[in-house]
């Protein structure tokens, strides 16, 4: 490696540290900034159901050590159901998914047969769906399929969009080195579409947790944060209400952190960063 190419990587190095600490300063600031408005916005308007940061967060903590009065349960019993639902429908939801986007993306005939059907249920709301599901699949696996419809559609339309975006001269290039269909399928357009099926895993990931907490909510006695979210609302215990929505904030951000700091990495093995 000469001079030229070690001053490179240093100044790379040192950007992307840069970018790093720069995206870290401005995200600590903007937090900052939104609890300041929220403590002075309560402070000033003084109504029961807009509490202070400090009251928030003094449920918040007492959540987890306490059982609530109106459920039993602790925070960490609540989260432990909503986790059970959420992990069941997302692992459905991938088994589905994956296979069929793959080869929807890949034959245009299985295409053509399955498009319409998707497309028929695709624009559907998950959450139109709770109702149905909660009376025929009861409080455990009615949540659990909102969740699958939630993450299913978003994968599935980002594995067959990778399945489409894969470089047609690797394929053209595989199939003159000898190849068959089925050897060019496994070896050029699902490695290539891993990163997209990372992607649709993201954004399915935040989309399932918002299914979960609006299923939970309408169970009633299913418990989960969303129940959580919900009776407390209802018996005016606001504080407790809004700790519940930090608790799905943080579940959202460590598994959606998680989910890209996979997908960056598998993008870059892959080169496509």
């Amino acid at each position: 490696m000469n001079a030229q190419t070690k001053g490179f990587s240093a100044w790379l190095k040192i950007t992307k540290n840069r970018d790093r600490l720069q995206t870290f300063v401005f995200g600590l600031i903007a937090v900052v900034v939104f609890i300041a408005v929220w403590a002075l916005a309560a402070d000033f308007l003084d109504i029961v159901y807009l509490p202070g940061p400090l009251q928030v967060f003094d449920a918040f903590i007492t959540s987890f050590s306490q059982p609530d009065p109106s459920m039993g349960t602790t925070m960490w019993q609540n989260i432990w159901a909503s986790l059970q639902r959420f992990l069941y429908g997302f692992l459905i939801a991938f088994i589905v998914a994956v296979p069929l986007g793959l080869v929807m993306g890949f034959s245009r005939k299985i295409e053509l047969l399955t498009k319409p059907i998707v497309e028929i249920f695709r624009p559907i709301p998950p959450i139109a769906w709770v109702s149905l599901f909660l009376i025929a699949l009861g409080l455990f696996w009615g949540p659990i399929v909102v969740i699958f419809i939630g993450v299913f559609f978003p994968l599935l339309s980002n594995i067959i969009f990778g399945v489409k975006s894969v470089d047609r001269y690797l394929i053209d290039a595989a199939k003159t080195l000898g190849a068959k269909r089925l050897q060019v399928f496994i070896k050029v357009i699902f490695p290539a579409t891993v990163p997209y099926i990372m992607t649709g895993i993201t954004i399915g990931l935040g989309i399932g947790w918002m299914c979960i907490v609006a299923a939970e909510m309408v169970s009633v006695f299913g418990g989960g944060v969303g129940y959580y979210i919900y009776i407390n609302g209802q018996i005016g215990r606001f504080a407790s209400m809004y700790g519940g929505m930090v608790v799905i904030a943080i579940l959202g951000i460590i598994t959606v952190g998680l989910s890209r700091f996979a997908e960056n990495r598998l993008s870059k093995q892959m080169g496509m960063k």
